[in-house]
């Protein structure tokens, strides 16, 4: 009987595997010795000089990330690459497979997995996954990529590899190309005539056996332009018909194309967008609008990326770390279909009715805030677990909670301030409805919720980011619309996080201004702390310390338009304004005579107080007074997540005379007690950061 098996290596990952790895021999096999071949050209790692290593290990019986060579940043010798050239590797494989990764010989291997990594870890691949072929015969194509796409009358090349000798044939969309007998190779050329896909296939026989593998390309169809529908907005817009509208500002691009569940994730021309001016778009029709359907944008035939506007993304690498619990009946990820954030949407989405619809706040004066770290504050890590503490906070007497940031952020466990979407939930804590109920409950206990957010900046995980990239410098290109090239705070690195947003730039206020009007629309936000707002302007700092400086205009006539964002969305019950400022007086005084409420970070003092020492004890900086401002808007501090516990130092290093000592429990918990005395009588608003009610010593 004759024997076929059909080897399809899907479009996208392959595509990343084979232009970013290669091996000696062409098709590996577990049992042999295999050069791993590697060209940074195009990741995080281009332009590197120093050393890299590889984050690998094997796909075993189908289970990914198996027998991993090293825990993630250690540097083990059997790991690192050899450079061959500039942007070049090598990873010798030896003597096989199965004993450099100690896998059983009984086991089966079917895939190298790699991320490529810098020594301290602060560059890195994606994720890069190359197949290891079954003993025998086998065929694979060395030209052209999978998934590359051509303009048409482009002439290419298609050539293939088998194991051993047998018998080659090629075959284009169907339609044999054509034959060799008894050799591994076989290649010929062909003039891509048509606009479309592809599909490329190669077959070998040897004896009564067949092995064959396909691959398709795409020919490019030059994109059109064409008005975009009015009413529409960027990102994903339900039009109320069954139809759906996807919108894509992107100046300086040419080409976008949606990927996603509707079209198996496939190069297709029916799904290329049209152009309007800067922006690009489409229009869906015949989807289920029960279903939960997961999309990308690839623009210029080279770059996927998730929707900047998305309002919920699946993240291949943190995913599988979110609990049922949390986020039940979460969809899969498009696994081998697909690399990075993907968004998702769905047309009929479960509404949640809010039972308080307008919600009076807490005079700004009065404001008594409980800063809350979601993941810290629960065990569960979970908006539902914070809503069974809302009768805790409320007998405390806080009337505002400040969540530390919950917008979709890197990784699977974070304070949350390197932020990837800012439309989009994290995840981790809870689904959407039910960070809604957790609004709605404090608000029927006259709670105010205000959300910290992280405008300063953003990681390489945003599509903003992701977009305008230069990958040989590792920063953004000079024409993102939406970032800086560099670092305004010249000479103090420790003010350097990631890529900087450019707020004089009308893409970055726009933007910016659609994220302030989406939470509080959406989830009914009273009121944002906005983090480092020092760094709000293209000014160039080159003092060393990032927190004086001279006096900056512009960076107060870009902040006072935000304000003005927040303020403007409900006139009559304003929503709270809180800037992580702590600048030069000058300007903090302009900005609370304007309305906004500054931190005042007085751990220190308070904390010399609390140890009982007799330097820097003066607190008389916490009172607006004392400053020179008009209002009470400075929101005093004993800690915040930026400061060591109190309580911490008291146990640790309080001061001592005779019996008397700070070091004794009971001795530093009255102290604690007598310093929130004179904070909270205080005038204006105050803060408290999680547990310090409780006297948490833990650093």
């Amino acid at each position: 009987m004759k024997k076929t098996v059909l080897l399809f290596f899907i479009i996208i990952i392959s595509n990343i595997a084979f232009a970013q790895v290669s091996t000696v021999p062409t098709i590996p096999t577990a049992t042999s010795e295999i050069t791993i071949k590697f060209d940074a050209t195009g990741t995080g790692l281009e332009g590197y000089t120093g050393d890299v290593y590889a984050h690998t290990g094997v796909t075993v019986n189908g289970d990914r990330w198996q027998n991993v060579i090293a825990d993630w940043g250690v540097n083990t010798t059997k790991a690192k690459l050899t450079r061959t050239s500039t942007n070049n590797y090598e990873l010798l494989i030896t003597p096989d497979v199965y004993t450099f990764y100690n896998v059983a010989i009984a086991e089966n291997i079917s895939e190298f997995n790699f991320v490529f990594r810098s020594a301290d870890g602060s560059q890195q691949t994606a994720d890069l996954f190359v197949q290891i072929y079954e003993e025998g015969l086998n065929i694979t194509f060395t030209e052209p990529s999978n998934g590359s796409a051509y303009n048409i009358n482009t002439s290419i090349n298609i050539a293939a590899e088998a194991s051993v000798n047998a018998d080659l044939e090629l075959f284009v969309n169907g339609v044999s190309q054509k034959t060799a007998t008894n050799t591994k190779n076989i290649s010929t050329s062909i003039i891509l005539t048509s606009t479309g896909t592809y599909t490329i296939k190669a077959t070998a026989t040897s004896g009564s056996e067949t092995k064959e593998t396909e691959i398709s390309i795409y020919v490019k169809s030059p994109t059109q332009n064409q008005t975009m529908p009015t009413g529409v907005s960027n990102g994903f817009n339900n039009n109320g018909d069954g139809t759906a509208t996807f919108v894509l500002l992107a100046p300086n691009k040419n080409d976008v194309l949606l990927l996603g569940d509707f079209n198996n994730w496939t190069f297709n021309e029916n799904y290329q967008l049209y152009k309007d001016g800067e922006y690009f778009w489409i229009t869906l029709n015949n989807l289920d609008a029960d279903t939960e359907y997961a999309y990308q944008y690839l623009i210029d035939y080279n770059l996927k990326v998730a929707d900047p506007y998305s309002e919920k993304i699946l993240d291949p690498w943190t995913d599988q770390f979110i609990s049922d619990g949390n986020y039940p009946n979460l969809k899969e990820y498009p696994t081998n279909l697909t690399e990075g954030y993907v968004s998702t949407f769905k047309i009929n989405e479960t509404t949640y009715n809010w039972q308080v619809a307008d919600f009076t706040r807490p005079d700004q004066d009065n404001l008594v805030i409980y800063e809350l770290h979601v993941r810290d504050f629960t065990i569960t890590d979970s908006f539902n677990e914070v809503l069974t503490k809302l009768d805790y906070l409320e007998e405390l007497g806080i009337n505002a909670i400040e969540l530390m940031p919950v917008n979709e952020f890197e990784g699977a466990d974070s304070w949350g301030y390197n932020p990837a979407l800012y439309f989009a939930l994290d995840k981790a804590y809870g689904t959407k409805n039910a960070f809604k109920k957790l609004v709605d409950e404090c608000h029927k206990r006259g709670i105010a919720v205000l959300s910290d957010v992280v405008f300063n900046h953003s990681y390489g995980q945003s599509p903003l980011v992701q977009m305008y990239w230069d990958s040989a410098n590792n920063k953004p290109a000079v024409d993102n619309p939406w970032y800086n090239t560099d670092h305004n705070f010249v000479a103090n690195t420790d003010a350097h996080w990631s890529s900087d947003f450019n707020h004089e730039s009308p893409y970055t206020v726009s933007f910016f201004n659609e994220v302030l009007e989406y939470w509080m629309t959406e989830y009914k936000i009273d009121g944002f702390r906005f983090d480092f707002t020092k760094g709000f302007s293209n000014t160039i700092h080159t003092s060393s310390d990032p927190w004086g400086g001279n006096y900056d205009a512009k960076r107060i006539e870009i902040l006072k338009n935000y304000a003005d964002v927040v303020w403007n969305h409900s006139p009559s019950n304003k929503p709270y304004v809180i800037f992580e400022h702590l600048a030069t007086n000058t300007e903090e005084t302009e900005l609370a005579n304007y309305g906004i409420m500054l931190w005042g970070n007085m751990n220190h003092n308070y904390n010399q107080n609390t140890m009982g020492f007799s330097s820097d004890t003066d607190i008389s900086w916490i009172s607006y007074k004392n400053r020179g401002w008009n209002n009470p808007n400075l929101i005093g501090y004993m800690e915040s997540h930026d400061e060591e516990r109190t309580m911490y130092k008291n146990l640790q290093f309080g001061n001592s005379s005779d019996d008397y000592s700070v070091k004794n429990l009971t001795t530093a918990l009255a102290r604690q007690e007598l310093a929130g005395m004179f904070l909270f009588t205080i005038p204006g608003p105050k803060m408290i950061w999680q547990f310090g009610e409780l006297g948490y010593d833990i650093s």
